[in-house]
């Protein structure tokens, strides 16, 4: 089985081949958000250099959020947009649990944060056990000092992975002290390797879906909409 995985939910634009015994690519651009004008040619170069073509793949897969609103909807149209053109299935991987899968069978807890702003963050918490990662506390959008407070009590080394890591570093140190560990650049960013490995496990599991069935987890409204509701009960609040 091949999978090609992408991964355009934060700044890094990154896609990946694996099969059943290897990764056969990996590329990786972490400069400026310009997801809709590198994606493509990106896919198309990993793809070359394997002497590929799109129906060879057998999966498709994406990394569905959380993450960047606009991001996010290119990775997934993309996705969608190649499965339905090859007539293939697709597989959506939480962008957490693969930031996670970067840091494989570290000690202690590993602990995803991704900028979602107004001193938030996207985050979970997981564990590597035999040789299996874990999902201790499910996927969540919470402010730093909440997130704190559940960390503070933990006794575990706790490892952050994440573009969170580098707005909030300060704070999480002084917070945890010794406690707090960081992942290395290499591991510190979105990796499509880990999308596409997680992905096989879902495929294998027969866990796929129809490309009319995948959407982006956004975890959160966007923007947009949360200036049209609060505009929206302030006019409802004036006319009672």
């Amino acid at each position: 089985m091949k999978i090609l995985a992408i991964d355009t939910s934060s700044m890094s634009a990154t896609c990946a081949v694996v099969d059943d015994e290897k990764l056969l690519v990996e590329y990786t651009l972490n400069h400026k958000l310009t997801h809709s004008q590198k994606i493509m040619p990106i896919i198309k170069e990993a793809l070359d250099s394997c002497s590929l073509k799109p129906e060879d793949i057998d999966v498709y897969a994406v990394a569905k959020g959380p993450g960047s609103f606009t991001g996010l909807r290119i990775g997934v149209a993309t996705v969608n947009g190649l499965a339905q053109a090859t007539d293939k299935r697709v597989v959506g991987v939480s962008t957490l649990d693969a930031l996670a899968f970067n840091l494989p069978y570290c000690e202690g807890i590993v602990v995803p944060i991704m900028d979602a702003r107004r001193d938030r963050v996207f985050t979970g918490i997981y564990k590597w056990v035999n040789g299996n990662l874990h999902i201790i506390k499910e996927q969540t959008i919470l402010e730093v000092k909440e997130l704190m407070e559940v960390l503070s009590d933990r006794p575990e080394k706790i490892v952050f992975v994440g573009d969170g890591t580098y707005a909030y570093k300060d704070i999480l140190s002084e917070s945890l002290g010794e406690k707090a560990i960081f992942a290395p650049k290499s591991a510190n960013m979105a990796r499509a390797s880990s999308v596409a490995e997680l992905a096989m496990v879902k495929a294998k599991e027969g866990k796929t879906e129809s490309f009319f069935e995948l959407v982006p987890d956004y975890l959160r409204e966007s923007q947009a909409q949360r200036e049209y509701n609060e505009k929206h009960c302030l006019i409802g609040d004036k006319n009672e």
